[in-house]
């Protein structure tokens, strides 16, 4: 619901087609013991929300919980060929089958979308009659029934045949269905259709972009737009909760005495949270989100988000200083850090627990959400709501920081400046053609400094995965790599029997950690597909990558935050030409 199939996306179930419908209706479809409520304050003012709900898990005999709706509506029968919506089929009730031929009905497999999110039926017959009038097609003017037949010579669009008993055109193959221009040459513009609202839910500002056609499994067709925060002090204990939903009135009230009132208003009897610690969050709450700030763009606003974390891992939070019911436990590890210095890590820190919220924000078609500063987001349901869908997961995980000093130094070196901005062109032509309009195209991220922790993440999860036992689909990085940051958690945020068992906590001890440090650069220095993998002057999507492959740092996709691109394990330990490359590499002794 959150990530693979979420409000808008295709769903295959057995030899039928559906998409999820929205969430108009879930405040009453989704019951509170199927879908409970979920708080996380620092994100749910980001997304200007008041709370979020989990995903409803129903039994396979409950009426509540998810919504779908048929989709597409176009349907063929392979025995009699016949391709028109589902309905015209007469198939008996709960059944997807031609009423005449009592086979089962396909699906079709082609659907069309704009880049504003629209989703629509593929227009076959305009395709086959070379006509861009929608209404002919609607009331079929023409007097004749569509039919797709697959000759079988080839497994490609032009065995796919699509032709009209009306005789008056000739029948046409789905060969070229697929280009840029293909429906624009036919004058046929996106009309704004939302099936996941309703079957003849339009958009009502309209749309009139460029179509593009897709095949209903295809990854374009629904990209989530996903954010997530840590929980952290003061917001990390269920103490907040019960003030959700009134935060935005409680910060206009400066003292005391009218905070009591609002309190005495709104609750009757006594109050679940203390006067002293509504203006303990209050402070917390004015200070993480300024009133100048809330001006700022989405992406600032985020960084910041993001600044809070790296302050608090950096800084810790005792378990000994807090109750059991607190969510975010960092502490210094009890053996010595300096062990650590040679290698240029710094500040190793024990993430005993942490809570991460991961909430659905809209999603996108066609094109990737990171990619352009003007994605056009699809919400989740035609009127506002004040919460989101979300997942909520615990764990536990290691964060460490790397020697600013020593960073600084290595990342003037002009070699390295030089190999990451190669990368850093790659990714910035990939995210231009990937923009409606390369002039909004977000800027890379790619740093030194970036590629390096995210390289380094990447050696330490498999690493971990190999001595402490988790898959590696299973543990997470989150990196903080700005001017100001310098620092990579890694955590096993997972909902399964991988999530919290202390083992990777273990790994943090300074000790510990060094050995896992140097056996992961020496599995480093050499990969299976060397000398091809280290001396390739591109790797990876459109070159964003160097030295990297699916052998050495690639990971399993939930694993990594940037998709596998932007790596480079030459920066962990360099090249055989270039060894100075390496910021790990002097520190091996080799």
């Amino acid at each position: 619901m959150i990530s693979t199939y979420g409000v808008g996306s295709l769903i295959a179930v057995d030899h039928e087609s559906f998409v999820v419908s929205g969430l108009d209706e879930a405040d009453h479809s989704w019951r509170g013991d199927e879908a409970p409520v979920v708080h996380e304050r620092r994100l749910a003012r980001l997304l200007d929300v008041d709370f979020f709900r989990l995903p409803p898990a129903s039994d396979d005999t409950s009426k509540d919980g998810l919504r779908v709706r048929r989709f597409p509506l176009m349907h063929s029968c392979p025995e009699c060929n016949e391709l028109q919506p589902h309905r015209d089929f007469s198939p008996p009730a709960g059944r997807s089958v031609c009423g005449t031929c009592e086979v089962d009905l396909v699906p079709s497999r082609f659907v069309v979308a704009c880049e504003a999110g629209h989703l629509d039926e593929f227009p076959y017959w305009q395709w086959v009659h070379r006509s861009p009038d929608r209404d002919s097609a609607r009331i079929g003017r023409c007097g004749g029934k569509l039919r797709m037949r697959t000759t079988g010579r080839t497994s490609s669009l032009r065995s796919i045949v699509i032709s009209c008993t009306c005789g008056q055109v000739p029948e046409v193959s789905m060969e070229g269905s697929f280009r840029r221009n293909a429906l624009k040459d036919l004058r046929l513009t996106c009309r704004g259709a939302r099936p996941w609202l309703g079957v003849s839910a339009t958009d009502p500002a309209g749309c009139g972009l460029p179509l593009r056609t897709l095949q209903r499994g295809s990854s374009s067709v629904w990209q989530p737009v996903l954010k997530s925060a840590l929980s952290i002090p003061p917001w990390s204990s269920s103490r907040a909760d019960p003030l959700a939903g009134h935060w935005e009135k409680l910060r206009k009230y400066e003292d005391r005495a009218h905070v009591a009132v609002y309190l005495d208003a709104v609750f009757d009897g006594e109050w679940p949270v203390s006067l002293d610690e509504v203006m303990t969050l209050l402070d917390a709450e004015r200070e993480e989100d300024p009133q100048d700030d809330r001006e700022a763009g989405f992406d600032h606003r985020y960084r910041a988000l993001r600044n809070k974390e790296y302050e608090r891992l950096r800084s810790g939070n005792d378990e000994s200083e807090h109750s059991q019911d607190e969510q975010f436990v960092c502490e210094t590890p009890l053996g010595d850090p300096g062990v650590l210095r040679p290698l240029g890590i710094t500040g190793p820190m024990l993430v005993k627990k942490l809570r991460e919220v991961r909430a659905l924000k809209a999603f996108t078609r066609l094109v990737d959400a990171e990619s352009t500063t003007d994605a056009k987001e699809m919400p989740l349901s035609q009127k506002p709501l004040r919460w989101l869908p979300a997942m909520e997961v615990q764990g536990e995980g290691v964060f460490l920081r790397l020697d600013e000093n020593r960073l600084d130094a290595w990342e003037k070196a002009p070699a390295v400046a030089a190999r990451v901005e190669r990368m850093r062109a790659a990714h910035q032509r990939v995210l231009e053609q990937r923009a409606d309009d390369p002039s909004l195209a977000v800027r890379s991220p790619a740093t030194p400094r970036m590629v390096l922790l995210h390289t380094l993440a990447h050696v330490l999860i498999n690493e971990w995965s190999l001595e402490a036992g988790y898959p590696s689909a299973s543990l997470r990085e989150r990196l903080y790599a700005a001017d100001d940051m310098s620092g990579v958690l890694v955590y096993t945020a997972t909902s399964d029997s991988a999530g919290s068992l202390g083992g990777l906590v273990a790994q943090g001890e300074p000790e510990l950690l060094d050995r896992t440090v140097r056996s992961a650069m020496r599995r480093a220095e050499w990969c299976s597909s060397d000398p091809l993998c280290m001396e390739a002057e591109t790797a990876g999507s459109s070159g964003t990558n160097l030295a990297a492959c699916h052998a050495c740092v690639m990971l399993p996709e939930t694993s990594c935050e940037h998709n596998n691109v932007l790596l480079d394990r030459a920066l962990l330990v360099g090249t055989p030409g270039e060894p100075s490359l390496g910021f790990f590499r002097a520190s091996l002794g080799r």
